[in-house]
């Protein structure tokens, strides 16, 4: 039996006697919480560490335990009454703020393909299933879609690419597009693509995450979505210097999309402030406007005619088995987006679940 083992079944027979959380006796005999947590995985352990476990074990008097003898049984007593106190504490700090939850991993056999930064304790979260739509639903944005696939295509198979941003009118597409590509380079290349969201209010962690992202031997593509700066904000400067320009730049194996409603990612007013209040208002609005210009591929989107529209619903009517012939499906459809003012993938998409909604259908 190896050492690891021997170790493990020492440290699980005094915790039961201690009544102690396996991470609390982790901090306390090693300080390292995860300690029992990667033995139980197999992972090895030093010769030190095990000294430091072993030794920490022998000098602790838990219940069920031996004490020790001799003239100094008092001190002892006193020094366990003590540990015991310590355990109790640990035991409830634990508690009140348990340890973090691991971060998964990008190259472990089986990695999920898409994952969340949490940028609070700095971990990925694997999300098993993505919401999105199948690329063949995606209607009126053609030349996008043709371009941002190729795009994809070329950085999964370790080819130069471009970081992209996606601009234009709500509820056009833009998100669906970048999950939709996403999902066709994976199925045609498993494992070789990981997409990887960030939050908008996280992009001040950017930096922590790509450190992660670089150790990675999967491509990953890294995804913002409502990417926009207000005007006292002064992240999009990190920001800038992590796409390009920085000493370290951006890492081979990642590029970026974002979408944004706006082209410069910043609203028209605090532009035109710049250029009104500035001593030089052309250096003013290069600076703000120069984040842009770090996304290689701009791709706009605009609102959709009605024949667009027209398309779309009934693409998802024909998808999900609602096209029911008694039904004037283009009528309600426009009533609907009369309604909403609008007319787009989103209202479209919309119209779909109120559609199938009344008709009792699931949309599977």
């Amino acid at each position: 039996m190896s050492i690891s083992s021997d170790l493990l079944r020492e440290i699980d027979a005094f915790v039961r006697r201690a009544g102690m959380a396996p991470t609390t006796f982790g901090r306390l005999a090693a300080n390292d919480g995860k300690l029992v947590a990667r033995l139980r995985s197999g992972k090895g352990i030093t010769t030190r560490t095990v000294e430091k476990v072993q030794a920490y074990m022998r000098d602790e008097c838990v219940p069920g335990g031996v004490p020790g003898g001799g003239p100094g049984d008092n001190n002892h007593a006193a020094g366990s009454a003590d540990r015991e106190i310590l355990v109790r504490i640990a035991g409830a700090l634990e508690r009140l703020a348990p340890a973090p939850l691991p971060s998964a991993g990008l190259d472990d056999n089986g990695a999920s393909d898409a994952f969340v930064w949490h940028a609070e304790d700095r971990r990925l979260e694997a999300v098993a299933n993505v919401n999105r739509v199948e690329i063949f639903l995606l209607k009126g944005i053609d030349d996008q879609m043709d371009l941002l696939l190729d795009n994809t295509r070329r950085f999964a198979d370790g080819l130069p690419a471009n970081n992209a941003l996606l601009w234009g009118a709500r509820g056009t597409g833009k998100s669906s597009l970048v999950k939709a590509v996403h999902a066709k380079v994976a199925a045609d290349k498993p494992g070789s693509l990981a997409l990887v969201e960030i939050h908008r209010e996280d992009i001040p962690a950017l930096p922590k995450l790509l450190s992660l992202l670089r150790r990675s031997e999967r491509r990953c593509l890294l995804f913002c979505d409502d990417l926009g700066f207000e005007g006292s904000d002064s992240s999009f400067k990190s920001l800038k210097a992590v796409l390009e320009g920085g000493i370290e730049g951006r890492p081979d194996n990642v590029l970026f999309y974002a979408t944004s409603n706006r082209r410069h990612l910043m609203p028209r007013d605090m532009i035109d402030n710049e250029r009104s209040t500035a001593i030089n208002p052309a250096e003013a609005v290069e600076e703000k406007v120069s984040l842009s210009d770090r996304f290689g591929l701009w791709l706009g989107f605009h609102n959709c005619d009605q024949e667009t529209y027209f398309a779309i619903v009934e693409g998802y009517a024909k998808h999900f088995n609602l096209d029911d012939p008694a039904l004037d499906l283009t009528g309600k459809a426009n009533e609907w987006a009369v309604t909403r003012g609008a007319r787009s993938g989103r209202v479209a998409w919309q119209y779909i679940q109120d559609l199938a909604g009344r008709l009792g259908k699931p949309l599977n």
